[in-house]
């Protein structure tokens, strides 16, 4: 496969009708030098000429899923508080010096607080013009060395380089077939490794998935809901020679809901009304499960 040429091809949607009023409205800001705080919020700090030029560019960029940002006097209260999830995993990780990746990273919230680690390089990949360009939008300000790509988790094995750290959250439920994305982060990590996963999963001791007739929570593009042993069964079968839990949780309004920087509905229309434990569907409500697989080849 040839990177390049598919950089090339990608960088054409940059024109699409919807996103060229977005780039050129990036291409006009002013530029100058300004103070970054990587804490829960990523903020962005000084005197700039124009502040309500801000706040309208960043609003063109809706919806905002991942955040929170702080630009200038412009809060971005994100539909998902991404910090919770962020804090959730800091203890579990150490990316000093490593070559790090994070599929689907969205706007680049995460890799914007992985600087604080001190990493030898962060790349993103993620497939969505839109999302590229609200990261660009960040970036002008925060002058990171962070490499954003628009390609997906199927172009890491023939990626320039592996990695020592991947992170894949939120995204293996998208996949019609999990244990083929699987065996791309494989693919993606130099001889030794690791990945830190999260994915939905379901309660039980068997090794079975939820297999959603046309959605779940709403969603058309969740094939597979794994239990825990199931979705250890799918590691090992991709050559993951480590599985380790780190952390369940349960989505709460507190991590994702509605805010004036998304549009359309979120997690309190995903539920059942009556019980909360229970998707729209009838199927149980979201859980996370958090893991990191290690990849040892000597």
């Amino acid at each position: 496969m040839n990177i390049d040429a598919l950089r090339e091809e990608r960088q054409k949607w940059m024109k699409w009708k919807n996103i060229a009023p977005l780039r050129e409205a990036l291409d006009g800001l002013e530029d100058g030098s300004w103070e970054v705080t990587l804490g829960d919020v990523v903020k962005i700090s000084g005197n700039y000429p124009d502040l309500p030029e801000i706040q309208r560019v960043a609003r063109m960029m809706m919806p905002w899923r991942k955040g929170p940002f702080e630009i200038f006097d412009t809060y971005i209260d994100s539909e998902w508080r991404s910090n919770i999830k962020y804090n959730l995993l800091r203890k579990h990780f150490n990316l000093k010096d490593k070559r790090v990746a994070d599929i689907g990273c969205n706007n680049g919230y995460y890799l914007f607080r992985m600087q604080e680690d001190s990493p030898k390089s962060l790349v993103g990949f993620d497939p969505s013009p839109l999302y590229k360009t609200q990261f660009d939008f960040i970036n002008h300000f925060a002058k990171s060395s962070i490499i954003y790509e628009l390609l997906g988790v199927e172009h890491l094995e023939f990626y320039e380089e592996k990695f020592d750290t991947i992170f894949c959250l939120g995204v293996l439920y998208h996949r019609s077939d999990p244990v083929a994305m699987l065996k791309s982060l494989y693919k993606g990590l130099d001889k030794k490794g690791e990945v830190i996963l999260d994915t939905f999963y379901i309660e039980g001791d068997e090794e079975m998935c939820l297999c959603p007739e046309s959605s779940y929570s709403k969603i058309p593009n969740i094939y597979f809901v794994p239990s825990i042993k199931a979705l250890k069964n799918w590691c090992t079968r991709a050559g993951f020679s480590g599985f380790e839990v780190l952390e369940k949780t349960v989505t709460n309004s507190d991590e994702q809901r509605k805010t004036s920087w998304m549009e359309g509905q979120s997690l309190e229309d995903f539920l059942d009304k009556n019980d909360s434990t229970k998707t729209v569907e009838g199927y149980p409500a979201p859980a996370r499960v958090y893991v990191k697989l290690s990849k040892d080849n000597r």
